[in-house]
């Protein structure tokens, strides 16, 4: 059960992540986005590769924290 547990939180910390990019998009200036959008793509490339990572050593917080990070950099990328 305990388990379960984290899991479903770490879901909703995941879901969390979609109006936290998308709050960054309004906040953050276009021109900021553009000359800092290769390091947006790192970060989302690190981010992934630290959930992957997590996901094949069964470690939890390097997982959610990895796919965490990959999904607000995205969202912070995408047009307005």
């Amino acid at each position: 059960m305990n388990e379960w547990l984290e899991l479903l939180i770490g879901i909703f910390v995941l879901i969390l992540g979609v109006p936290i990019g998308d709050l960054l998009r309004k906040v953050v200036e276009k021109d900021e986005i553009k000359k800092g959008q290769k390091w947006f793509i790192i970060l989302v490339w690190l981010g992934l590769i630290g959930g992957l990572a997590g996901l094949v050593m069964r470690n939890d917080v390097l997982l959610f924290s990895g796919f965490f990070i990959a999904i607000v950099s995205s969202r912070s990328l995408k047009k307005k």
